[in-house]
């Protein structure tokens, strides 16, 4: 039985959705988490978080299970300052990957001179970098002022000499089911510009609902194109909860074989290019749908519940975990419980 309406062969504007949904089975039933709230999430805060406030934030999800966090980016310091001495400074857990961002040559280089000042550090500061680019012009216009094709040129490069530094690098695709400037996006740009991206060298390629307008349909629909050229087994589900769909698109992806899914602790983040979208979908929520479903993820959730209401305090923000707020609530109500008096 399917755990969403969304039936295994859904018929939408006269197109079959024909990829396999099924539920967790013990040889398949664990999903990589990529925490990117340090990053994605922080970046879009819209004020300067101090670094101790982020090495704080890596250091207690690694703590709380996170087997990947996206410490940060070698961007303009306008979205990102810091990144150098945070990654620095972070306890860096054996088994615990930390991947930045490097968006072009510059962010390359720049954390390449890091690495070579640190090449005594064990582990390493870090041993993977993530690119960016979209499937759409107008954002990605509005994000680097370079079409899509523009910014594959430009990242090819990028890839080709991380790779000769012996970095692992991860692509990042926005805007997989609309553009805020050039609306819906077709589903044959995502696969062509996935291909392209693995051809590169990435070794897995993350699909971002940026706007966050995708429902488990349009999701199935972009999937079963860039299945075609790209394996499943190399995607990542990046869904934006703009529209309160994002944990029905992650399931979606998840039944449908997708093994790697990105979040957010207390659904922190947005997008400075995407007017109207909000966060990234909740940790806590994600982790709490997985493993009511079945699959297991190696996040301790009350202790990630913990991490997400710790950073709302911080930032002085709501905690946009749906999950985390509840798990909170029944904290307190079983502390503010009290036995019922004797009768004898």
């Amino acid at each position: 039985m399917a755990l969403f309406s969304c039936s295994r062969r859904t018929a939408t504007r006269g197109l079959a959705y024909t990829l396999k949904r099924t539920l967790a089975t013990p040889a398949d039933n664990f999903v990589r988490i990529v925490e990117v709230g340090p990053r994605d999430g922080l970046q879009n805060e819209p004020t300067a978080i101090p670094k101790d406030v982020k090495v704080e934030l890596i250091n207690r999800l690694g703590a709380a299970g996170a087997k990947i966090i996206e410490a940060g980016s070698f961007v303009s310091p306008k979205w990102m300052a810091g990144t150098a001495e945070v990654i620095s400074q972070m306890k860096r857990i054996p088994g615990v990957r930390y991947p930045v961002l490097v968006p072009n040559m510059k962010g390359l280089d720049t954390l390449l001179t890091l690495l070579s000042q640190h090449s005594s550090s064990s582990p390493p500061l870090t041993d993977e970098v993530a690119i960016f680019t979209a499937a759409s012009d107008g954002f990605n216009k509005a994000n680097t002022n370079s079409t899509v094709a523009e910014s594959l040129v430009r990242l090819a490069p990028v890839v080709q000499r991380a790779l000769e530094n012996g970095l692992r690098v991860r692509g990042y695709i926005s805007t997989v089911i609309s553009c805020p400037y050039d609306g819906e996006t077709d589903p044959r740009r995502v696969k062509d510009v996935a291909r392209e991206l693995v051809q590169m060298g990435c070794y897995e390629v993350s699909l971002g609902d940026t706007v966050g307008t995708g429902t488990p349909a349009s999701m199935l629909a972009m999937l079963n194109e860039v299945v075609k050229d790209v394996p499943i087994r190399i995607l990542a589900a990046h869904n934006h909860d703009t529209f309160g769909m994002g944990i029905s698109n992650v399931m979606a992806a998840v039944e449908a074989g997708v093994r790697t899914v990105d979040s957010s602790v207390a659904g922190l983040g947005g997008c400075p290019y995407s007017p109207g979208a909000t966060g990234n979908v909740a940790t806590e929520d994600v982790v709490h749908a997985l493993h009511g479903c079945g699959y297991k993820t190696g996040i301790d959730l009350p202790a990630l519940v913990h991490v997400g209401a710790w950073i709302s305090k911080e930032l002085k923000r709501d905690n946009s975990s749906r999950a985390g707020r509840a798990y909170l609530a029944r904290e307190i109500r079983a502390k503010n419980a009290r036995p019922a008096a004797s009768l004898s």
